[in-house]
């Protein structure tokens, strides 16, 4: 069967799924009422992520890698550990300090299984030895993807869009690296996120929930991991292709630190949450980010292939992009 063939049958059995899946939730009151950090203003049915994670488990299951074992394997268990955590929070609300444990256990086991990041090679600077260093980046990096991704489920179509972009990258950029485990695994992650897009575009009609979005941000952060021998280009090539989530995350909660807030405490101050108060529609700011994932893909594409204008383009060009955004940002709240 086809890649092509293969893409096509996730979609559809995703979308069926997910259909199948919200008219059980709303059986069952599986909803998710709004609040005050919330973007919806009636209860929605959610946990449609769940057919993205089963789907995404079974390819992985039938495409694993037979000379890695141990990686596909972990990859496995381990994404399916934190989809059950993220189904019982979305069901439950379990306690922040136990979803952090779960994390860092899974981090921890994911390193000792999956190795971590030794050397790094940053666009117009070159190769970076991190030495032990690198088991705390990986940790921290691992955690931070997982949570920054379910950060970004907050509004109606961005979390299963750039999941769709961001996979077909890695199907792309896995060619590098002739690693068919990585290619597989991302096919089924873009496949089953369109198909799960059919039914979260704005308007959306079911939302991913913490099963999906916690499953979809251990997987960004282990590709880099499973697709190579920890040095060289794959910790830029992840760090690239979630460039967006991890810029939002990562400035939002710089921003509120150095204003004294409970960094941990819910908000709605992330960028995307800033340009919906200003507003833009959902579906523009989903746009947006699926676009500005996509530049991200086809410059990483064009660095790891020795284009000499891309590093460029990556090291002051996609920052200046974020800057500008941020500004525009906070004149819209000004003006309010």
């Amino acid at each position: 069967m086809t890649a092509i063939a293969v893409f096509l049958l996730l979609t559809l059995l995703s979308y069926v799924s997910v259909a199948y899946i919200r008219r059980l939730a709303l059986r069952y009151n599986i909803l998710d009422n709004p609040n005050e950090r919330s973007s919806h203003s009636i209860p929605m049915p959610q946990g449609g992520g769940l057919a993205i994670v089963i789907l995404v488990l079974i390819t992985s299951i039938v495409f694993a890698d037979q000379t890695q074992v141990n990686r596909s394997l972990i990859y496995i268990v381990l994404g399916a550990i934190l989809a059950l955590v993220g189904w019982r929070d979305d069901l439950l609300s379990l306690s922040p300090y136990y979803r952090f444990a779960v994390q860092g256990l899974v981090a921890v086991i994911s390193i000792l299984a999956m190795g971590y990041f030794r050397i790094v090679r940053v666009p117009l600077i070159g190769e970076l030895d991190l030495g032990v260093v690198g088991i705390l980046i990986t940790f921290f990096w691992i955690i931070g993807m997982i949570n920054a991704y379910n950060f970004m489920d907050g509004i109606d179509g961005m979390a299963g869009g750039v999941a769709v972009v961001a996979g077909l990258g890695w199907m792309i950029l896995s060619a590098n690296v002739q690693n068919a485990f990585v290619f597989w695994v991302a096919l089924a992650i873009a496949a089953t996120s369109l198909g799960f897009l059919g039914h979260n575009w704005p308007p959306a009609r079911i939302f991913m929930g913490d099963v999906a979005s916690t499953f979809l941000g251990y997987s960004f952060a282990v590709l880099p991991l499973i697709s190579a021998s920890q040095t060289g280009d794959a910790l830029t090539v992840g760090t690239l292709l979630m460039w967006m989530v991890i810029m939002d995350t990562f400035m939002t909660f710089l921003r509120r630190l150095v204003r004294g807030e409970n960094v941990f405490s819910g908000h709605r101050s992330f960028l995307f949450h800033q340009l919906v108060a200003g507003g833009y529609k959902h579906g523009a700011i989903s746009a947006l980010y699926i676009f500005l994932t996509a530049l991200a893909v086809l410059l990483s594409y064009e660095w790891s292939h020795g284009d000499g204008v891309a590093p460029l383009l990556i090291f002051i060009g996609l920052p200046l992009i974020w800057i500008l955004l941020s500004l525009h940002a906070a004149r819209l709240q000004r003006a309010q």
